[in-house]
């Protein structure tokens, strides 16, 4: 079984500037497979473990929101063969925990131990000095072949597109199943989105695909509002002009809206969102935080308003279940996908894919691999 080379975004260190290097990728071991990536989105969570937000030891290979071609299977594999189209989960799912047991695999106790490493806790990922690096939530797929243990991927349709396929393995299903799985939101109901990137465009069209009424996204970013309207925003706010948003969302609703979605990871706007829902709403906290934040609310609101707030990791994925019902809806013209691919990149290009991110430029920007 041969040793791969590839090209890979690697991370050497904290606000150190990540490098396009050549590494060697493994064969796969038991319970295995190697794939090809064809596309990989680039994440603000990619950029978050390379700023210490999400605290992952370098070196660090990144991405994981990755589709591509399973290209050899390790033994013991049978639910997989060479050739299959597959999706990645960067939450690894046992299948036997306590979590997975219970139809909430997001919470996989697995998950915990695979945050740079594969179950085994060894890597198939090593630098041309023969040092081993690190893999991004067990994946590292913004390369052009990742090893990766079998609990990591999904297969899908062979005739599905790649490059769209691959934003279900985080941004899509993180948003879009926060409004589906976690919230549950009804038909005829009211909705806030405080942030309008990647993961908060698709809270907004998940919002919209189960039928809320009305949606109101907030942004400091005038074109990120813009892009809201395309996913299914009825209303917006700009909060760089506009210095009482829960005020204005409240005249807007009559009173606050029935879910409210935080989706940058800031206990400021988590309190925003609380404080915009009616008696009896659900605040949910899908952005991911700096270790150190904090957030207040009144305690009695709890109790006097019943109001929930709660958090949604992964949109309280299924992925097993969830990928296909997302590429369904694809298929059926309800989910947008292709819209939000606003810049394609080699992976040469990585670092102005990383520079556009935080500049606020894309949707979703994505990484394409050349097939050959």
């Amino acid at each position: 079984m041969p040793v791969r080379n590839a090209r890979a975004v690697v991370c050497r260190g904290p606000d150190r500037p990540f490098e396009v290097e050549t590494i060697r990728v493994e064969p796969p071991r038991r319970n295995e497979v190697t794939i090809r990536l064809a596309a990989c989105g680039v994440c603000h969570s990619d950029l978050s473990a390379t700023n210490g937000t999400i605290p992952m030891p370098p070196p660090l290979v990144l991405g994981h929101e990755g589709a591509g071609v399973v290209v050899e299977i390790g033994e013991g594999v049978t639910e997989l063969a060479v050739g299959d189209s597959v999706v990645t989960s960067f939450v690894s799912m046992c299948g036997h925990c306590r979590h997975c047991q219970t139809g909430r695999p997001q919470l996989c106790d697995q998950a915990a131990r695979t945050l740079t490493t594969l179950p085994d806790g060894s890597v198939r990922s090593f630098d041309t000095d023969n040092q081993p690096l690190s893999v991004f939530s067990g994946c590292g797929v913004m390369a052009e072949f990742a090893t990766l243990h079998v609990d990591n991927v999904v297969k899908i349709d062979a005739a599905m597109p790649l490059e769209p396929a691959c934003l279900i393995a985080c941004g899509v299903m993180t948003g879009v199943g926060a409004a589906f799985n976690t919230a549950r939101v009804e038909a005829g109901s009211s909705v806030v989105v405080f942030g309008c990137g990647g993961v908060g465009l698709n809270a907004i069209q998940g919002s919209s695909i189960a039928g809320a009424a009305s949606i109101i996204a907030v942004d400091t970013m005038a074109h990120k509002l813009e892009f809201a309207r395309l996913f299914g925003a009825t209303h917006t706010i700009d909060a760089s002009t506009d210095s009482n948003v829960v005020k204005i969302i409240k005249k807007l609703t009559g009173g606050g809206v029935d879910y409210a979605f935080e989706c940058v990871g800031l206990g400021v706007l988590v309190a925003q969102a609380y404080a915009s829902l009616r008696k009896g709403g659900t605040a949910v906290v899908v952005g991911v935080a700096a270790q150190a934040d904090t957030t207040s609310v009144r305690t009695a609101s709890l109790t006097f308003e019943e109001k929930t707030l709660t958090g949604s990791m992964y949109g309280s994925a299924r992925p097993r279940q969830d990928f296909p019902r997302l590429i369904a809806l694809y298929r059926s013209g309800r989910l947008k996908l292709d819209e939000l691919i606003t810049q394609r990149y080699t992976i040469e290009q990585a670092a102005q894919a990383f520079a556009d991110l935080q500049a606020g430029h894309n949707a979703r920007g994505v990484i394409v691999f050349d097939p050959d």
